[in-house]
């Protein structure tokens, strides 16, 4: 039975980091329950509200804003379009006033520290990423409502089992990479193409690729500024922004006051390995230092492996004479494609799989599309997405101090290595030798996710986030 639809917006989101399941999820999360209220006529007559978080949301929620989030959620401020440099003033007024401006109207007594509950010894069955909301009306009648954080910023609700994407009628539909194999076999279509097709049943063309045109803007500009900005990362663990120092070491200590400008500038710079090499890991650092930062990235499929796919893109781009809108739209496509495949057959929640959920499916995503821009067939781009997520099986999500930081910002490096690895062996590999397919291995992932103990699931209980002494201060 085929599952919901799956646009290539559903898996590249615009956001705030440092968290797609603990930061946008929530934060979406609680914009959805204000929708529901302002649907049925009753914001004007809310005069309390108290937010309950379990599970894996509770262990790790402060490291990961989800307090912040909820506020900012609660304020209905958008986290696509919102002053992500106004958010610590937002945050620091509420804590002071104990006042939030609910749905962005009503003054509403709010203590971050009393309404916003952490539940650490506490989880709900369906999923460890959930929050309830309660809300007091001035009758004194209260309601509540559950959400799931999901992964990769989707939420559903408790309750709510079918979701709108399911009422999309695509003309390939796809679950597995077989069925993807199948309809370009059928078609003559490369991945991308099929696609695309496919993204016709929800909007335009043109409007497709003006969103994917807006989803590398957001990416390039993350990159741009992350390779600019010097600095201590917030959250007490004092990890010091790297992509700057190496940034301005790579292009020479000079200064570009344009993206554009910028890549030309490091394309001059000439082909030699440990050059590019540097490169990638500059581009992934930076993108994932803004995203610790509270910055605004792409979710790729999730925040915490947000920067694997800008960086190999812009591999593509800057080395590999990939600097076109068609180019980059095809690579986003086939990406995003991939990304949905894994999202149906496993997860793309650390919290459910751990970080071979993430960095794994990231790198396994950016493989297959790099194989297919640089001219490899369906099949090898396919075999890259294997190849790519076989050597991330049973990867841990362990982050110290509950941080999206270590090791989560050098995984985003070593995701990008992973890809362009995997897609140059790809290249040079004929498909019918290989051992493993894609559905195998999204399968064996799966499996691994189930076995894997629930201290390496996003909860910071094992691994290197109960071994690497440290003292943070109290939130």
């Amino acid at each position: 039975m085929s599952q919901e639809a799956i646009s290539v917006f559903d898996i590249f989101k615009i956001g705030v980091g440092p968290s797609s399941s603990h930061t946008l999820g929530p934060w979406r999360a609680a914009r959805l329950f204000i929708e529901s209220l302002r649907k049925k006529g009753m914001l004007e007559s809310v005069t309390g509200i108290e937010v309950l978080l379990y599970g894996s949301l509770a262990k790790t929620g402060h490291g990961h804003g989800t307090d912040v989030a909820i506020q900012m959620g609660l304020m209905d401020e958008d986290p696509v379009t919102c002053a992500v440099e106004a958010i610590s003033s937002k945050i620091s007024n509420i804590r002071e006033t104990c006042e939030l401006l609910f749905a962005g109207t009503y003054r509403l007594s709010f203590d971050p520290k009393k309404d916003i509950r952490f539940l650490f010894l506490e989880s709900l069955p369906f999923h460890p990423n959930a929050l309830t909301f309660l809300v007091k009306f001035a009758g004194g009648e209260m309601e509540a409502a559950t959400y799931y954080s999901v992964g990769g910023g989707f939420v559903q609700q408790e309750g709510e089992e079918h979701q709108a994407g399911e009422t999309i009628q695509l003309p390939f539909p796809v679950d597995k990479a077989d069925d993807l194999l199948h309809w370009c076999r059928k078609t003559g279509l490369s991945i991308h193409e099929v696609v695309l097709e496919n993204e016709l049943s929800w909007r335009p063309e043109a409007a497709t690729r003006g969103g994917l045109k807006n989803i590398w803007q957001v990416m390039l500009d993350c990159m741009y500024r992350g390779c600019h900005e010097e600095g201590i990362l917030p959250g007490g663990l004092l990890v010091k922004r790297r992509a700057a120092a190496l940034n301005r070491k790579l292009i020479g200590g000079k200064t570009y006051n344009s993206p554009q400008d910028w890549i030309a500038a490091i394309r001059e710079g000439g082909n030699d390995f440990k050059y590019i090499l540097d490169w990638v890991s500059c581009f992934a650092l930076a993108v994932n230092e803004q995203n610790a930062s509270f910055g605004r990235v792409v979710t790729a499929p999730t925040n915490g492996a947000a920067g694997v796919i800008p960086a190999v893109l812009q591999y593509f781009v800057v080395f590999c004479d990939g600097n076109t809108e068609e180019k980059i739209a095809a690579f986003l496509l086939t990406a995003a494609e991939v990304g949905s495949i894994f999202k149906k057959g496993s997860t793309i929640s650390a919290a459910m799989g751990g970080c071979q959920a993430e960095i794994g499916v990231s790198s396994a995503m950016a493989a297959a599309a790099l194989t297919e821009s640089l001219g490899g067939t369906q099949r090898q781009a396919l075999m890259a997405a294997e190849i790519a997520m076989e050597h991330h099986l049973g990867l841990t999500c362990d982050p110290i101090g509950g941080l999206v930081q270590v090791p989560c910002i050098e995984r985003n490096t070593m995701g990008a290595i992973k890809a362009i690895t995997a897609a140059q062996l790809a290249l040079q590999s004929t498909p019918d030798f290989a051992k493993v397919s894609l559905d195998a291995v999204v399968k064996t992932m799966w499996d691994t996710a189930l076995d894997m103990n629930s201290k390496y699931k996003e909860t910071a209980d094992g691994g290197l986030a109960i071994n690497i002494p440290l003292s943070l201060p109290e939130c």
